[in-house]
């Protein structure tokens, strides 16, 4: 019988699937060609966000300059990371997901000026350490070479929704712990390029960058799945970041005659503020959305707005499914 990760497909969970899917639907697909500036800056911001998770501190200026072809000053560790990201990043467009080969490859290009065994799975034992204490401890080196073509050939032949699977993925690459370092930016890269394949506009969002912003609850979400056995709640965690990404960096989905606008920063706002500042920016965005991005219960969401809506400040326009947000002037 062939492996199958275990995970629970929860309410919560497809709402957040058929939400995020219904906001990659409305893309306009010139939108993907719209600004290549812009995903220059958010393929910069991906980087500085993946190695930033890892300890790298390089800003996403000095990353902007290396990426330029700029001498940066930094230590020698901190610039190889970011020129193994830069390449292996670059990669994404021509790697399988499901391929051991484009793995190993990946993790050759990520890690290549770090690692002496780049590109090769461990042979020793490691676990995860904050401190003293051990969070986790990866399975037997001689395990991992058939934990990984089990993952993978699951991957391959997986029916669930590519948004489900690449976060199963994600966390079962995350347990395995393949690599002697690299791990964590790797499972990241491979949860994007998973997703890229379900729809390229996933190559120029700064999915990365999303997840830094919430470090804590993404090493919480990986915990609670370790301790629950199975991957829900990190599947959750996940679908609850794509959705934040999406609202974040609505530009990269505008149509091409939209002028693009900077990221809504919500935070010290008031809960009304913050979803008036989010529907101005983005009027098609959804009551999830908002509460994702805001950090408040949904229900906390449905009250403001339907007093925002009552105040003569707020108004539905359209149907729930296809319509939007429109602001009164007052």
């Amino acid at each position: 019988m062939s492996y199958k990760p275990p995970f629970t497909i929860t309410a919560d969970i497809l709402n957040l699937v058929a939400e995020i899917s219904e906001q990659v639907g409305r893309l306009n697909a010139n939108a993907l060609d719209a600004s290549p500036q812009l995903r220059k800056q958010n393929r910069i911001k991906t980087i500085t966000g993946t190695l930033a998770i890892e300890g790298n501190t390089l800003t996403e200026e000095q990353v902007t300059a290396i990426v330029d072809g700029q001498r940066v000053m930094g230590s020698v560790r901190e610039l190889a990371e970011v020129k193994g990201a830069i390449q292996a990043y670059d990669a994404l467009p021509k790697l399988q997901p499901d391929s051991i080969n484009d793995l190993l490859t990946a993790h050759g290009l990520m890690m290549s000026d770090i690692l002496v065994n780049a590109g090769e799975f461990r042979h020793k034992a490691v676990g995860i350490h904050k401190g003293n204490v051990v969070h986790h401890v990866a399975p037997p080196a001689h395990q991992v070479s058939g934990l990984m073509e089990d993952l993978t050939h699951w991957l391959k032949q997986a029916k669930d929704h590519p948004l489900i699977t690449s976060s199963v993925f994600h966390y079962e690459f995350e347990f395995i712990h393949p690599f002697n370092d690299g791990n964590g930016r790797m499972g990241r890269l491979w949860q994007t390029l998973i997703l890229s394949q379900w729809h390229p506009l996933f190559l120029s969002l700064p999915l990365e960058s999303v997840i830094k912003d919430n470090q804590q609850r993404y090493y919480q979400a990986l915990e609670q799945a370790d301790q629950q056995a199975e991957s829900t709640p990190f599947i959750h965690f996940m679908l609850s970041v794509i959705a934040q990404t999406l609202v974040q960096n609505a530009p990269v989905n505008a149509p091409v005659n939209v002028p693009v606008n900077a990221p809504v920063n919500v935070s010290g706002l008031k809960t009304p503020e913050a979803i008036m500042a989010l529907i101005q920016h983005n009027p098609a965005i959804t009551r999830q959305q908002i509460a994702d991005t805001t950090g408040k219960d949904i229900r906390t969401i449905g009250r403001a707005m339907a007093k925002l809506q009552q105040a003569g400040r707020l108004k539905r326009v359209g149907s729930d499914k296809s319509g939007h947000w429109e602001i009164i002037s007052e």
